[in-house]
């Protein structure tokens, strides 16, 4: 079995960024990685490049015209919280200024975790450490964190 390699870290520019970071922990979510990537291109064609207000904008007929739309993992629940995700992003954006401000107001990456968890729609464990990885923010090592989550 080949080994999964870390995701490569981003230096977003843009709310758009991380919501393109999120909607692939949400794609993810009980899904082969692989699944993901291969459907990855006509996920960004979909939803407009993550283009976080564009996305934020999206109504039923969007979602209806997603749920048909071939090129994505065509499952409504993550669909709709990609957009509920991306008005969330808006709004804290607009409340802290930017999305980093408001990751970095947490203080303690546990603290930040239950937040994403709290604020944001179909991000569990997994993606939040993904999420927070990919975007550069400060993570416990991988080995460290899985030790954390073992009972």
């Amino acid at each position: 079995m080949p080994e999964q390699k870390a995701p490569a870290k981003i230096t977003p520019s843009s709310a758009s960024d991380y919501l393109e970071v999120m909607s692939k922990s949400v794609f993810q979510t009980g899904m082969s990685w692989r699944v993901v990537e291969s459907k990855w291109p006509g996920t960004c064609d979909a939803f407009m490049g993550f283009e976080v207000k564009a996305v934020a904008a999206m109504g039923e007929t969007q979602v209806e015209e997603l749920v048909q739309d071939t090129r994505i993992i065509r499952n409504r629940r993550k669909i709709q919280a990609v957009i509920d995700n991306a008005r969330r992003l808006v709004e804290l954006e607009d409340e802290h200024g930017s999305i980093q401000n408001y990751l970095r107001s947490h203080g303690t990456f546990a603290s930040t975790v239950k937040a994403l968890k709290k604020d944001f729609k179909f991000l569990g464990d997994m993606g939040t450490y993904f999420f927070l990885h990919v975007v550069g923010e400060e993570v416990p090592s991988h080995e460290d964190w899985m030790a954390s989550r073992a009972s």
